[in-house]
């Protein structure tokens, strides 16, 4: 199985409309290239989300994928791996990587995620 055809389990806030709308989106995208995608919903499932690895707190601020080999991915690191199986984001999944933009896009990404869950009481 090629890298980019390799199972991956996503880690996302169901609760969360913005993120359900992500998905849909990205869903749409990906067409068939997203069919290795397992998407788990990661609300309710802290014993769950633990026992994979993955801090219940921390998965409500940053995106998190498993890939095949069980390596978690976090934050611009999952969306660059998730986006990078599908033609028309792989050249975002490139600009993410960009050593020099990197730390800006992480620190607007999280900026955004705390201010979405301070908005819906979340936090």
């Amino acid at each position: 199985m090629s890298r980019s055809n390799s199972p991956l389990t996503v880690f996302y806030d169901g609760a969360c409309p913005r993120c359900r709308a992500d998905r849909r989106r990205y869903e749409r995208l990906a067409g068939t290239s997203g069919h290795g995608v397992q998407w788990l919903d990661i609300t309710g499932r802290e014993q769950e989300l633990r026992r994979a690895g993955v801090d219940p707190e921390q998965a409500l601020r940053e995106l998190h994928v498993r890939d095949a080999q069980g390596y978690i991915h976090r934050e611009l690191d999952a969306y660059s791996l998730l986006m990078s199986r599908v033609p028309l984001l792989r050249p975002l999944a490139w600009l993410i990587r960009l050593p020099g933009l990197r730390p800006l896009l992480s620190r607007l990404y999280r900026t955004l995620v705390l201010r979405r869950l301070h908005c819906s009481g979340r936090l």
